[in-house]
């Protein structure tokens, strides 16, 4: 039998320690949230109600783009009608809310003729653009263009000035599958960038949009050492590039993003082996953005940014200092009390701490190192720190009820056993109570509220197996050893308030 309970003693102890060896030895730890690293929080909501699963999506296609960028550890998440973005040491923060804003619509459309810079008033705010003219015929892409076949070039005529007083497509007027099939004028880029005027993304009585791609990314031409953006093209969406590539042969065709036409390329071919590329005046950085967004495909619905906050390094380290301050010195306080209080047994209560804290550091950094990415917040470390005050209780319960055996006329050695039996049910119920509580604010909350439930519920049930597996046997043997008893200013009697007469 003392065998026995040493092994657990011995066993419970390697396997706490051990799984702090592993986290450090393989250079885990826990992932710090926003508000203790440091990084970008924003809010965004969908222009128009979508339905909870149309939200939920916007949040996964955001996620993948945000790991894409190679932003550790993305907190993304939905809360009532918004999606609330949180991306801990973030860096380069404006490039990475242009991406996981955008709603990187995509559309084919033909170049039906250039268009001169607008000259006319500046368009108000929401208003609606006029739908712009037909191109006239000697400035007709489609019918004034020359496409050298021998050597790939095309010789566009010049821009209809008719197109100077027409202002540029809106964006927000270029989002929709009903403005897919309409006309519209769009510009390469601000400033001075040169229009166009492009047709209907329609073939055959369809619209040819980045749902045909099925994969995308960027890589450097050896031919012309440029960077162009290469897809491939699900099974339907071939056939329709094929039908547009056999329509347009040797004239331009614009890709048109978001409101932007990102390249005009020439169709050189009529018909594509299930993929192409798209090229441009790219940089690396922009083909590789380009290729990210077309990878994961488009929002489902446009949002609106509703507010941005950068959390500086300098703060999140301070709160992290002083969560750790707190907690630390909250931990100092209940060993010296303990230890004062039930002299050998508090020196129990500091080894189960420390036990119980090495395999919390250990287990939370491989959930964090895991495909789960679990992060340590700010509210996490508060359930932690409420979490020592639950851990503390089951000592307490099992003591008081040592000494209510005691008072029994039983001996340390006897009530020790005996004992633990009693308090073990109340460990129970008081536990279950905490895990139950914890439980459902997990699933009824969001946010940060979470990480304060899912860390006091884990440490809920280590401290059901910590009482079982090393308190028990622990303060067992302690109780069966005279020297512990005994002993004049730590032994179990004096902590007991009692004097062993045997």
């Amino acid at each position: 039998m003392p065998r026995r309970l040493l092994a657990s003693v011995l066993l419970s102890t390697l396997a706490c320690f051990g799984m702090l060896g592993i986290a450090l030895g393989l250079g885990w730890s826990p992932h710090l949230g926003l508000d203790l690293e440091g990084g970008l929080s924003a809010v965004y909501k969908p222009v128009h109600p979508v339905s909870q699963s149309t939200l939920q999506n916007v949040a996964n296609i955001m996620s993948l783009r945000v790991n894409a960028l190679g932003v550790s550890q993305p907190n993304i998440t939905t809360q009532g009608g918004d999606v609330v973005v949180q991306l801990p040491g973030a860096k380069n923060q404006a490039q990475i809310l242009k991406t996981i804003g955008t709603t990187a619509e995509l559309y084919f459309r033909p170049v039906l003729c250039g268009a001169p810079a607008y000259s006319g008033p500046k368009l108000k705010a929401n208003a609606t653009a006029p739908t712009p003219p037909t191109c006239s015929s000697t400035y007709n892409y489609l019918t004034s263009g020359h496409f050298d076949s021998t050597t790939g070039t095309y010789t566009p005529p010049a821009p209809d000035p008719q197109y100077a007083s027409y202002p540029s497509t809106p964006a927000t007027q270029d989002d929709t599958d009903t403005a897919a099939r309409e006309n519209v004028i769009l510009s390469s880029g601000g400033g001075d960038a040169p229009r166009y005027v492009l047709g209907p993304a329609v073939i055959n009585g369809q619209i040819v949009k980045g749902t045909i791609i099925k994969s995308a990314y960027s890589q450097l031409d050896s031919t012309n050492n440029q960077w162009v953006v290469v897809f491939n093209l699900t099974s339907k969406g071939s056939t329709l590039f094929n039908a547009m590539a056999s329509k347009y042969y040797g004239q331009l065709v614009a890709d048109d993003l978001d409101g932007t036409v990102v390249s005009a390329p020439i169709i050189e071919a009529t018909s594509f082996p299930g993929s192409g590329q798209v090229s441009g005046n790219f940089t690396q950085q922009s083909a590789t953005t380009l290729g990210q967004l077309l990878n994961y495909g488009a929002l489902p619905v446009g949002l609106e940014p509703q507010n941005t906050v950068s959390v500086s390094p300098s703060l999140g380290k301070s709160s992290l200092h002083a969560g750790l301050l707190a907690g630390l010195l909250g931990l100092l306080l209940v060993m010296l009390y303990t230890i004062f209080y039930y002299r050998a047994l508090g020196v129990v209560v500091v080894l189960g701490l420390v036990t119980t804290a090495a395999f919390l550091y250990g287990f939370i950094s491989l959930l964090s190192a895991s495909s789960l990415g679990l992060t340590l917040d700010l509210s996490g470390v508060t359930g932690l720190i409420v979490s020592v005050g639950i851990t503390v209780d089951s000592y307490v319960v099992y003591f008081e009820r040592l000494k209510d055996e005691v008072r029994a006329g039983r001996s340390i050695r006897a009530a020790v056993d005996r004992g633990f039996r009693s308090a073990y049910r109340t460990i129970l119920s008081a536990d279950a109570v905490s895990f139950i509580g914890a439980l459902v604010l997990w699933l009824l909350s969001v946010g940060a509220v979470r990480g304060f439930a899912f860390m006091l519920g884990l440490s809920t049930l280590v401290d059901v197996v910590t009482a079982y597996v090393f308190t028990r046997p622990l303060v067992i043997l302690l109780g069966r050893n005279r020297v512990f008893t005994e002993a004049r200013h730590l032994g179990v009697a004096r902590g007991l308030a009692l004097r062993e007469s045997s």
